[in-house]
């Protein structure tokens, strides 16, 4: 390269430095604060020049607070619902003994927790059956008291448990009683619970669907159960589900949800079987479950009910003196050649369907001994009516 290429090229390089300083600063200049335009008429400064900076302390006593337009209707009714009803709901925890395998000593620890409320003023508080399940020990929180509970009673097959403490009258407030009968898809609920242990959380929904069917933890359908959009989580198992009327007409006990929290699908136990059970609970200990005398096989039925084309569940077996015996149902038999011979389908009882033997017990369990039911049985190709008298188990 000559000494005049070189030289050409270093004016060059100068020359580009000098233009990028000159188009940086003009850049600088067209995005600083002082190229802004002026403020609206009346502020401070003409424009063009810089505003001082506003005093944080002084644009704090600037923001005044708004005037409040006070509670409406509807929130003033869900808080004097929620002051009422809270005072009948309790908060559940659970305990197993574990013992030291070293030392033998033996200790409690924590197996879960959950709701429950008042039922009465003796002492007896409702829950359900699997928040209590597996657990050697219970406290029932009220308010800020926390009071030792003993089990007086589990229905495995509705799910409830009734617990007792020993409290003072004036801390026991029962919770009202309502129906689920005359409940309508669309009107409101309110859930109060402990989700996640955080007590006394209120949430509110509606009354989703009616006549949902669940399985209860001894896999025997539970039905006519209520399903609401209310919020339900791990937590809240046991808590009442109220109505607008804050009067009971349902306990919460499962949510259908594939991560575990809600999904605005939960379930509760009509409060109409809980009346009828709890009661019993309290008298007996259990639920004394009326019966047929009948026996029941569920893959026998499943197989030879497919094979007839009919739904219901094959009676397998009428023992004796029963009351299936009485009325003349005809269990199944084996002839010579070793062929099933089908006895009875029981498709029915009192009119509602009954499709397997979790749904023949979850219907016999809305009865008691002494009761008359009217079954449909499939026999011989035709559909017939039998009544059946119940009676309690030979044991009671």
């Amino acid at each position: 390269m000559t000494l005049r290429s070189r030289l050409l090229f270093a004016a060059s390089l100068v020359l580009g430095v000098v233009i990028g300083l000159f188009v940086s600063t003009g850049l600088q200049r067209a995005i600083s604060p002082a190229s802004a335009p002026a403020g609206p008429a009346g502020s401070a400064g003409s424009a063009g020049e810089p505003q001082p900076a506003a005093d944080p302390a002084t644009a704090a006593a600037q923001r005044p607070v708004a005037a409040s337009s006070g509670l409406d209707a509807e929130e003033s009714h869900t808080i004097a619902l929620f002051k009422g009803a809270s005072r009948s709901v309790a908060f559940i925890t659970t305990q197993a003994a574990r013992m030291d395998y070293w030392t033998r000593n033996v200790f409690e620890v924590p197996t879960g927790s959950g709701s429950g409320f008042v039922w009465d003023e003796l002492g007896h508080v409702v829950t359900n059956f699997h928040v209590v399940q597996d657990s050697d020990s219970q406290k029932v929180t009220l308010g800020d008291v926390e009071y030792e509970a003993k089990t007086v009673g589990v229905a495995r097959d509705q799910d409830l448990a009734v617990l007792l403490i020993q409290a003072p009258r004036d801390q026991l407030a029962p919770i009202k009683l309502g129906t689920s009968a005359g409940l309508q898809v669309g009107q409101k609920v309110y859930a109060i619970g402990n989700p996640f242990g955080l007590d006394f959380t209120l949430t509110t929904g509606i009354v989703s669907a009616l006549g949902r069917t669940i399985q209860s933890v001894s896999n025997v359908a539970i039905f006519d159960v209520i399903q609401t959009d209310a919020a339900i989580n791990p937590g809240n198992s046991g808590g009442p589900l109220l109505d607008s009327g804050g009067r009971l007409i349902g306990v919460n006990t499962a949510i259908y949800s594939p991560s575990g929290a809600s999904a605005g699908i939960g379930f509760a136990v009509p409060v109409d079987t809980v009346a009828r059970i709890v009661p019993e609970l309290i008298a007996h200990g259990r639920v004394v479950r009326p019966i047929m005398g009948v026996g029941f096989d569920d893959q026998l039925s499943t197989a030879v009910t497919r094979r007839l084309g009919v739904d219901g569940v094959l009676v397998r077996q009428v023992y004796d003196g029963s009351p299936a015996a009485a009325a003349g149902l005809h269990g199944t038999s084996v002839d010579r050649r070793g062929r099933v011979i089908p006895g009875d389908v029981v498709q029915e009882i009192d009119g509602k369907p009954v499709r397997s033997v979790s749904d023949l017990l979850g219907r016999l369990g809305g009865y008691k001994p002494g009761d008359s039911v009217t079954l449909t049985v499939w026999r011989d190709g035709a559909a017939k009516k039998v009544a059946v008298k119940l009676r309690a188990p030979a044991a009671e």
